[in-house]
């Protein structure tokens, strides 16, 4: 018979409470707003008179995160932001007013949870989300910035109701849980609009039908390229146009552009006024690590958590826009459930060499699997495969230092992976 799990003490530090939270509940993922919702009103979860975004999307989630939070600040208003996965280290999953929270906190807010679960079975996210709408809870903040962990209409964020919700794209992942086709994928990320609420949909070929579903509810969302547009006039400016608000020659973002549209829409449904001057300062302040991150050095190392076919488009996008003439060293590592064959193929017009490597834990890929992969798909590039990604990065940095031009070092395919690699040398 399995010993009961006992609860770290309070006192405990924070690493002890991740691993009493990793094995409280025999599943990883456990769809469903039931459980979860009933420890919220157990714990009063309230929002109060903060309005709260609610993010989902198959990519640009985090961006958009934070183009909210970074013109809301540059505005006056206190934040809080949930996110997940972190990157690096778990505190990374609450901010409040752009301020990581230190470990003693969650570990306080971890001890709220578990003393008023009772004996209801929490996953892992569903208990941290709990714990950061708690600790937001604490505080008189303006703005609750929520990111969806998986799908929508029944992850653990949607148990409070957003003020605005922000679909960012839809693409083929976790169909396991959301389904094959982007039509289903969509109807269950749209499941975070809520009837007479502001809700945009930055994902330019969202399915007409769930549109049509979504008015009969009475939810009508502004669509990129109907209600809201934007575009690109010189290399550092760009225009863009809401239902109420058209603003000009705004400073190209780090981020991806279309995201910061989305973004801008939101924050214009918003019942809280935005300046302009915030919306210029914010799009120039938004950084996110692991996001299109580019690190100067010898050489220069570009990091994105692309993980699938969709992002990794984009970054091919991306990479051959702002880096035309340098040879790329993609060092790669990918999770088993992903798919790697289509990722991979949408990066390979933009990459000289591979450093594949092994990904850790039993989700982890081989760097086999994913030499087994390119092999039906890419033309013949050098290719070297790693048992981790710490010896692919080092490899492929000292082979690009020996080129003799101005390359450029890609680490991507998963958070897992560039999470191995430092931000700085």
């Amino acid at each position: 018979m399995n010993k009961p799990l006992t609860a770290p003490l309070s006192t405990a530090g924070l690493d002890a409470w991740l691993s009493y939270l990793e094995a409280l509940h025999p599943s990883t993922i456990d769809l469903g707003l039931e459980r979860v919702a009933q420890v919220a009103q157990r714990l009063e979860i309230n929002p109060g008179k903060a309005q709260v975004i609610t993010v989902a999307g198959t990519n640009g989630k985090g961006s958009t995160v934070r183009y909210l939070e970074t013109i809301l600040q540059a505005s006056g208003y206190r934040t809080g932001v949930y996110i997940s996965p972190h990157l690096r280290v778990y505190e990374e999953r609450v901010r409040i007013d752009g301020k990581q929270q230190p470990a003693a906190l969650h570990v306080q807010a971890f001890a709220a949870v578990e003393a008023a679960r009772g004996d209801t079975s929490l996953t892992y996210f569903e208990f941290g989300s709990l714990a950061a709408f708690w600790l937001m809870q604490q505080l008189p903040l303006d703005v609750w910035i929520l990111e969806v962990g998986l799908g929508g209409r029944l992850d653990a964020v949607n148990c409070i109701d957003a003020d605005v919700g922000i679909l960012t794209s839809v693409g083929i992942d976790h169909v396991d849980f959301l389904g094959p086709d982007r039509t289903g994928i969509a109807r269950e990320k749209a499941g975070i609009f809520r009837a007479g609420k502001g809700a945009v949909i930055g994902e330019p070929d969202f399915p007409a039908e769930v549109v049509a579903e979504l008015k009969a509810k009475n939810i009508s969302p502004a669509r990129v390229g109907k209600e809201f547009n934007y575009r690109v006039t010189d290399e550092q400016h760009w225009h863009f146009t809401g239902r109420e608000s058209e603003l000009r020659d705004l400073p190209m973002p780090q981020l991806p552009l279309p995201n910061a549209a989305t973004a801008l829409m939101a924050l214009e449904l918003l019942a809280l006024p935005v300046t302009e001057q915030a919306i210029r300062q914010g799009l120039s302040k938004a950084r996110e690590s692991g996001r299109l991150q580019l690190m100067a050095g010898n050489p220069d190392y570009l990091l994105d958590v692309a993980h699938n076919p969709h992002a990794a488009a984009f970054l091919r996008d991306y990479v051959q826009r702002r880096f035309p003439k340098r040879s790329v060293y993609a060092v790669v590592g990918m999770l088993k459930d992903k798919d790697i064959a289509g990722t991979l193929a949408a990066l390979e017009p933009v990459v000289d060499a591979w450093y594949l490597a092994d990904l850790e834990g039993i989700r982890g890929a081989s760097a086999a699997e994913l030499a087994d992969a390119l092999s039906t798909t890419a033309k013949q590039r050098p290719l070297t495969q790693f048992s981790d990604v710490t010896q692919a990065f080092t490899a492929a940095c000292s082979d690009a230092r020996d080129c003799g031009e101005q390359p450029l070092v890609l680490v991507c395919g998963s958070f897992y992976t560039v999470a191995k690699i430092p931000e700085a040398e």
